[in-house]
């Protein structure tokens, strides 16, 4: 059985979303607030974490910078419209999507789903491995591993789907949209900031002068591309 921590200082809210996540099958963790939510995920194994950010205290956006640091698990955001630029510096410190607020049940069940199944497929071993390499980039998608001019390099799960379409497809342009429907299995509404942030996220850890990339490229005004050089 997964296990959820739900984290908002708005006690219905945490209530409600145990409400939707029971009973969809997911156990549910409740805290209320960053400070708890840190403390609760050192003693306990959580599969995805749902995250408010503005929160007394330690805010959302700290917590996510902690609980980062000692895990890849996903973390959405639950946010308000006017909070447009604590979403990016969320995503920026590591968060994996956003949910806004007043939201949909059924747009949670449907992004908590999707999330876990791409970290639990992440996370499993292939009994074959399938090796993708465009020079000094190789990924090995069996042991779920990145190694760039001979020296590994440590993805999240995100980053590594990404890097996996664009090099799966050399030379060949996904634009954000495409990206975000294969790599979140979702309908991109809005979310090009969200492909932007992971996208440079990964330029920092595969080039060697992320300012001016040369492989993990842009094509402005159609998309992005992995070109071998």
């Amino acid at each position: 059985m997964y296990h959820i921590l739900v984290c908002d200082d708005d006690h219905d809210i945490v209530s409600a979303l145990t409400i939707y996540l029971t009973g969809e099958g997911y156990a549910v963790t409740g805290a209320g607030s960053g400070q708890e939510a840190v403390e609760l995920f050192g003693k306990h194994d959580f599969n995805l974490v749902l995250m408010d950010i503005m929160m007394p205290g330690m805010d959302g956006i700290a917590a996510t910078a902690q609980l980062r640091s000692r895990s890849n698990v996903p973390i959405l955001f639950l946010t308000a419209k006017s909070e447009d630029t604590d979403k990016i510096l969320g995503l920026n410190i590591g968060a994996d999507d956003y949910i806004t607020k007043p939201f949909n049940p059924l747009e949670v069940i449907a992004r908590v789903r999707s999330h876990l199944r791409r970290y639990t497929r992440l996370g499993g071993i292939s009994s074959s491995p399938d090796l993708l390499a465009v020079d000094p980039v190789t990924l090995d998608d069996g042991a779920k591993a990145v190694v760039v001019d001979g020296e590994p390099v440590n993805l999240t799960p995100l980053e590594f789907n990404i890097l996996r379409l664009l090099m799966s497809h050399p030379g060949q342009v996904f634009s954000m949209t495409q990206i975000y429907e294969r790599v979140w299995n979702d309908t991109a509404l809005g979310s090009e900031n969200t492909v932007a942030v992971h996208i440079r996220h990964l330029r920092e850890k595969i080039e060697i002068d992320p300012a001016h990339p040369r492989h993990l490229k842009v094509v402005w005004g159609l998309g992005y591309k992995m070109e071998q050089t």
